[in-house]
């Protein structure tokens, strides 16, 4: 095996790493940066607020992409199982 071709899979693994990840952090940010902008020109300092509408964000972002995510790890669990052969040998 050579060194490139474990930089090109490590390469890949965090870039459906990151994918993933910011497909559920990223809806919860914008709401936040929406009800934290809310608090700021209404002068309310209440903290359950600003993080029941980014929980609740999480959650239906995970809810509604959780198949799209779940077909993502999966293809590149295939692609991994596939390229074992050409690791090994």
């Amino acid at each position: 095996m050579s060194p490139e071709s474990l930089i090109d899979i490590f390469r890949e693994g965090l870039s459906v790493i990151v994918l993933i990840v910011s497909a559920i952090i990223l809806p919860g940010l914008f709401v936040g940066l929406i009800v934290a902008v809310f608090q700021a020109a209404t002068s309310i300092n209440e903290q359950t607020l600003s993080f029941l509408p980014r929980l609740l964000m999480t959650l239906f972002s995970l809810m509604f992409l959780g198949h799209w995510l779940v077909q993502t790890m999966m293809d590149f669990f295939y692609t991994m199982v596939d390229m074992i052969p050409q690791v090994i040998g």
